[in-house]
């Protein structure tokens, strides 16, 4: 998606995001909060793990190492609660800012009001401030310290708004949208880790086919149309957001034989050798490439697998994943 096509009330964050061009960095997955929406799986929740683009890390040059794998323009930190690694963040976020310059734009989530001293630990590392007060308190955000770390914030040169779910009690917002400088609502997905806390609480989903929670876009729309505020869909997120990154990272790490889908995934083929591999070689078009597994399996260009005979070789299949050697999405045997 070209920038110059971008809706108008996007924060600088945003912006990346929308062209896929921001690493997801997830500094942990410890939370003094306890949100009934939270969509963090088992793998991630209250455990002081770290991920780049879902990739697990232990340190600054591993997260480098994934944004230059998609020639990443900007980081969104999230979690988890950051400000509980707060010395970790700092860490990660001024390398990443050291390596691709002062122009990678960073931005972080926290469901807590920062602090002046926690701020100003983020000067110079972190551009962008993205709060998530809970919901149980939304009826009485004007008088909770959020008001505060907005002023504060501001006067430190971040950027700074809120980003929250859609749910009832937006309106309780509004006094506030003229002193941030962007307001995002996330549309309510339904999820695996939360599931049964909606159920307790009567929501469905708007059909079989998606996650989006019935009634959420009418809450959006208790403020939705001011002109700071955006409304993120899940359907954006899925077919646009997402789709975006992988093609990002898919140009970067696709082998020479991987084909790139529109989605962003790639596709290969994948044969098991049955005797001598030189002798399925000559059936390959010149200047082909594959590559042999330790299962004793071929990967190679799909459409030339089928062009192979089928006395060489056993079991055939072609394989669709996420880019990267990331999760398998489709195996359509042949």
């Amino acid at each position: 998606m070209a920038k110059d096509k971008l809706p108008k009330n996007l924060s600088d964050g945003c912006r990346l995001c929308y062209i896929g061009a921001k690493l997801v960095l997830f500094i942990t997955g410890r939370c003094d909060r306890t949100c009934w929406y939270c969509p963090l799986s088992e793998e991630r929740k209250d455990l002081d793990v770290i991920y780049a683009n879902d990739q697990k890390i232990t340190t600054p040059e591993e997260a480098i190492a994934e944004g230059e794998m998609m020639d990443a323009l900007g980081t969104g930190v999230t979690g988890g609660e950051p400000l509980m690694e707060i010395e970790r963040v700092v860490e990660f976020c001024s390398a990443l800012k050291k390596h691709f310059g002062k122009d990678h734009q960073i931005h972080m989530y926290t469901g807590r009001a920062p602090t002046e001293e926690e701020l100003a630990a983020l000067v110079g590392c972190v551009d962008e401030i993205r709060m998530h007060p809970p919901h149980e308190i939304w009826k009485d955000i004007l008088t909770s310290p959020y008001v505060q770390s907005i002023a504060d914030a501001k006067k430190m040169g971040f950027l700074v708004g809120f980003e929250v779910p859609s749910l009832p009690g937006l309106r309780h917002f509004f006094p506030l949208l003229d002193s941030v400088d962007f307001f995002n609502i996330n549309q309510l997905e339904w999820g695996d880790a939360c599931a049964d806390n909606m159920r307790e609480r009567k929501l469905e989903t708007e059909n079989p086919l998606c996650n989006a929670i019935k009634g959420s876009t009418k809450w959006a729309g208790e403020i939705n149309g001011h002109p700071k505020v955006h409304y993120c869909t899940s359907t954006f997120k899925d077919s646009v957001q997402l789709r975006e990154r992988l093609k990002r990272i898919a140009m970067n790490s696709a082998r020479p034989f991987d084909m790139i889908t529109e989605d962003g995934t790639v596709m290969y083929g994948s044969m098991e050798v049955n005797g001598d591999l030189e002798m399925i070689i000559p059936y390959l078009r010149a200047g082909s490439y594959y590559e042999e597994m330790e299962d004793g399996t071929i990967e190679l260009d799909w459409q030339q697998m089928r062009k192979i005979p089928r006395k060489f070789g056993g079991e055939r299949k072609i394989i669709e994943r996420y880019p990267n050697n990331g999760m398998i999405v489709e195996v359509i045997p042949q």
